[in-house]
């Protein structure tokens, strides 16, 4: 008993320690003094603690919410001449049932993928006023075990629902939204990207429901990356010289790497784009491509 619990501690710190050495590093002295940066799903506290900068704004968003998506993007425009950078990060695990938002969206892809869709489109006008402006789409490895995705049923509405397929659809979507958003911005100076950040112990897993996330978060807590070290990547994108003009790439610890073949799809990123659009009843007056 003592020695398999014994051999349990040696794998687990094994992991822990060959994981994060080799992690990605991005070592800068960049400043982004005078920009303006938005960062879903971050905590401004943490923020202002860990870089000594008070000039931090928390504004309510509920990216499951598309009047809430609407609110939010309305004051940014009403209040910001400038968008410097846009962080589409904030996202849950999948829903441990399949529920359905007042606007008929599933949570899940509400949470992740559909509210990241429409700021990004409401936002977008004021982001090519800005340019040189970036747009970076936090996604997940969990996404190559996503194999098939039809854009008829983004829903689970004709298909059986699991969470953590749902999970994985929605980092599906959010590489393919990338995909096609790339190829509308050339020439704007907008740039497009989207990552995986690593395995990182947050708060994505401590929050769901069920046996199965608990265990999962204990496993990041002991294994995984610290929360700087997740960030690494989405740090690189937003201010690193490497990729000023590279656009529509999927990138893990700091380096452009092969996502699934079905993400670099692009077919089937204009068909989700399309469907997209229909599905958060994205109006005329708001498509700034």
């Amino acid at each position: 008993m003592w020695q398999a619990l014994i051999g349990l501690a040696v794998t687990v710190v094994v992991v822990r320690v060959i994981y994060r050495f080799r992690s990605g590093r991005f070592d800068s002295l960049t400043r982004l003094d005078g920009k303006t940066v938005i960062v879903t799903g971050s905590s401004a506290d943490e923020i202002i603690k860990t870089s000594g900068n008070n000039n931090v704004e928390v504004q309510q968003l509920d990216t499951s919410d598309l009047s809430s998506v609407r609110r939010f993007a309305d004051g940014i425009l009403k209040s910001e001449k400038r968008l410097d950078i846009l962080v589409n990060n904030a996202g849950i695990a999948g829903h441990h049932k399949r529920e359905i938002t007042k606007d008929g969206l599933e949570f899940t892809m509400a949470t992740n993928y559909y509210g990241h869709f429409l700021l990004t489109n409401l936002l977008l006008g004021l982001l090519k006023k800005s340019a040189p402006s970036r747009i970076i789409n936090v996604s997940s490895l969990m996404h190559t075990f996503c194999k098939k995705l039809d854009p008829e049923d983004l829903n689970f509405e004709k298909s059986s629902y699991l969470s953590i397929s749902a999970y994985n659809q929605s980092k599906l979507c959010n590489i393919l939204f990338t995909l096609e958003l790339s190829n509308k911005l050339k020439g704007t100076g907008v740039t497009t990207n989207s990552l995986h950040p690593g395995v990182v112990a947050t708060e994505i897993n401590a929050k769901a429901a069920g046996i199965i996330p608990v265990i999962v978060d204990i496993l990041f807590q002991l294994m995984g990356k610290t929360c700087d070290m997740g960030a690494q990547t989405t740090i690189y994108l937003a201010v690193s010289d490497e990729v000023e003009d590279v656009s529509g790439k999927y990138f893990v610890d700091c380096k452009e790497v092969e996502c699934s073949e079905l993400a670099r799809h692009r077919g089937m990123a204009k068909k989700l784009w399309v469907a997209s659009e229909l599905d958060v009843k994205l109006q005329e007056d708001e498509m700034h491509y």
